[in-house]
């Protein structure tokens, strides 16, 4: 199970945005060539409207859930665990959350078909062993406030949606993110026996420099070790910034860091320097971390930020100074 075993590996963008196509096939050359880099872990983001047409949560098209089952089995032929997560579920995404019809945090229809989809999950991988499969029920929980959320709120779901799983399956491992995009750690729910899920984006300023998905206008010039809006940042920051975390782990929480990575806008080295000293935090803390992603702007290969010596690895055009610094 993940609280007793170190997963390390990368998040897999399969299903992880619905724009009118189907999912995508899993890249065994890619898993083979992580698992033979010593990671275990796969994450699979996942958006609900692959398998629902036109907000009709609970008659869901149950073919699109056999390429899950492909994920699942790829990864278990590799001996990768495989991190079930909903990025986007009915009535709520971090991403274009205006897409949505409904409000999770309402507690109305969403979140009976949030329940209901879990259920389905569960029964469905009913006998598949933790030590394979675990259940990441949401993708960074807003801020407090925004769509009327707050932590009595995010506690009333995520509650509901363990209490439902539990009912079915009592061994199956979940994974709660932290709220406030995942970077907010949840002491409240340390009671419910599941994974606490961090991110590993600070300084954002640095990490998602010039992203343009992100409502920034002037973006600081990056810097590592540096200050950045009149805030320094150098591992002891880092060490600081994960404080509230452990004292999660505190209570009994086993804490993996589901995502983290560096956007291509910032010079190799600068970016390098930083992921160094984060993934030494992880390190010392014992934590298991998932990168997002695998290959492109955010991954290890082909990630194109400027001045990249790359190493051809197995046929992947590899940025083997981050490989070997990511590596358990």
């Amino acid at each position: 199970m993940m609280k007793n075993v170190k997963k390390t590996g990368f998040n897999m963008l399969w299903m992880f945005a619905h724009f009118g196509e189907v999912p995508r096939r899993p890249d065994e050359r890619q898993l083979d060539f992580i698992a033979k880099q010593g990671f275990n872990f796969i994450r699979v983001p996942t958006d609900y409207r692959f398998w629902t047409k036109d907000f009709n949560y609970f008659h869901p098209d149950e073919q699109i859930f056999e390429y899950i089952d492909n994920y699942l089995e790829t990864c278990q032929k590799y001996g990768l665990h495989m991190s079930l997560n909903f990025h986007r579920t009915p009535g709520y995404c971090i991403n274009r959350n205006d897409l949505e019809q409904d409000n999770l945090w309402d507690g109305g229809v969403a979140l009976d078909a949030f329940v209901f989809l879990w259920e389905l999950f569960t029964k469905r991988y009913l006998g598949v062993s933790s030590d394979k499969l675990s259940f990441d029920l949401l993708n960074e929980p807003p801020d407090i406030g925004e769509y009327g959320f707050d932590r009595d709120k995010h506690q009333h779901v995520m509650r509901t949606a363990i209490k439902a799983i539990r009912a079915i399956d009592p061994a199956r491992e979940i994974v709660l993110n932290g709220i406030e995009g995942g970077g907010t750690a949840i002491p409240e729910l340390a009671d419910v026996g599941a994974v606490h899920s961090g991110r590993g984006y600070e300084p954002f300023y640095l990490s998602h420099h010039q992203a343009d998905w992100c409502k920034i206008k002037t973006w600081p010039k990056p810097s590592y070790p540096g200050t950045m809006e009149d805030e320094r940042w150098d591992k002891a920051a880092l060490v600081e910034y994960y404080e509230p975390w452990q004292a999660v782990e505190k209570m009994g929480v086993a804490v993996h860091i589901g995502e983290f990575g560096c956007y291509n806008k910032i010079p190799n080295d600068l970016a390098l320097r930083w992921l160094t000293d984060l993934i030494a935090v992880y390190k010392d803390n014992g934590w298991g971390y998932s990168m997002w992603n695998f290959e492109g702007a955010f991954g290890i290969v082909n990630h194109g930020r400027p001045d990249t010596i790359y190493t051809e690895m197995d046929g992947f055009m590899v940025d083997k100074a981050l490989l070997d610094v990511m590596k358990p």
